[in-house]
């Protein structure tokens, strides 16, 4: 089955809904930076190679998220009713949102399990945090693969 739904992603739909996905998952991740300080305040404590850092590390998660995205619509257009990884998806969405996104998303959150302080106080503002984001979507993303690869649905004719 994943052979198949890998298969899909060179469909011109698909293809376009890649790019699609990836530059509005991109933009989403930006405009988060943006809201959260910027990369000046990043530049000027730790010099460029953090910035180039959180760059490449949107670039990947909206990658990640956008392939996420094709391979689940890959799979119900493949099948009855497909097989769903919504819930582990959502929660890394929110923990996503909520550590590395705005500021007071974060400092609510925070708070509500105890610890109060703001994203500039965090080590390397913030970038360990977006890394543990990375690393929930890349775990959510192998389990996606491997409830493709397990899928037992029918193949719709």
């Amino acid at each position: 089955m994943i052979k198949l739904v890998f298969m899909k992603q060179k469909e011109k739909k698909y293809l376009i809904s890649l790019i699609g996905f990836t530059l509005l998952f991109s933009f989403i991740y930006f405009m988060l930076d943006y809201l959260s300080g910027g990369y000046r305040p990043i530049k000027a404590e730790f010099g460029t190679y953090l910035v180039v850092l959180n760059i490449i590390t949107n670039i990947i998660m909206s990658f990640i998220s956008a392939l996420m995205f094709n391979l689940s619509t890959a799979l119900q257009s493949l099948t009855r009713g497909g097989e769903s990884t919504g819930l582990m998806s959502f929660i890394s969405v929110i923990f996503g949102f909520f550590t590395f996104g705005c500021t007071s998303c974060m400092i609510a959150f925070l708070s509500a399990i105890g610890i109060s302080f703001s994203v500039m106080l965090l080590p390397l503002y913030n970038y360990p945090y977006k890394l543990i984001g990375l690393g929930l979507l890349a775990i959510v993303f192998v389990i996606q693969l491997f409830i493709i690869k397990n899928a037992k649905c029918k193949i719709k004719f």
